[in-house]
Parts: C-alpha cells; structure tokens; sequence
C-alpha cells in the first residue's frame, strides 16, 4: 500500500460506507484503511488478500510467495470485507454465501476478524 490512511480518514469513510451509498472515493477508503488495519495485525507474506478493484495485501507470516498466484489467496468485493472487517458478517456465513473466494490451507481469516477499526 503507498500510503498510510490515517485513523480519521479512516473512520470517516467507514461511518459514509455504513450509512450507505457511499462516494466510489469514500469506498475505496474504507477498503483500503481496513486492509491497512489488518496488514498491521498479522504482518507476514503467506496469505494474500484482495478486495478488487480496491486493494490487496499480503499477510500473516509464514512461506513468502513472490512470484505468481499466491498458494493462500482470500478474494471478496468491497462490502463483504467491509462487513467481514467491521464484524457485522462472520466469516463462515460469507463463506456459505458464497461472497469469499478462499483457497489454501491458511486462507480462513477468522481468527483475525473482525478488526478494530
């Protein structure tokens, strides 16, 4: 990520994401703050995360991956990682929904979520 999203803008573009409808700007916000917040949470390489077109980032430590598809991959769209982040969705019913690409042995982010944004 290039740059750090401060705590205020942040939170700003997370209550506009909650009260619906938000600006693409202030969904892209929102997506890249949490990303942001989880990468500081479990740093590391091993599992990388991907909210298109938003955002990604790798996370967790164990085997670095540098080339390619990453083994452990956890892809979603911009309101379901919202939602996953903020805890108002659990991480098993997204999956049973079908609205979480996961694939590897240390793709289930459970234990991480939600975030304290």
């Amino acid at each position: 990520m290039a740059r750090k999203i401060s705590t205020d803008d942040g939170r700003a573009a997370l209550a506009a994401a909650a009260g619906g409808s938000p600006a693409r700007t202030e969904l892209a916000t929102a997506v890249r703050y949490l990303l942001q917040l989880l990468a500081e949470k479990a740093p590391g390489n091993s599992v990388e995360v991907r909210v298109p077109p938003f955002g990604a980032v790798q996370v967790l430590e164990g085997p670095r991956h540098t080339r390619g598809t990453p083994p452990n991959v956890v892809e979603t769209d911009a309101a379901t990682w919202i939602a996953l982040a903020t805890g108002t969705l659990a991480w098993d019913d997204a999956v049973a929904a079908g609205r979480i690409l996961a694939s590897g042995t240390r793709a289930d982010l459970t234990a991480l979520l939600p975030l304290r944004p």
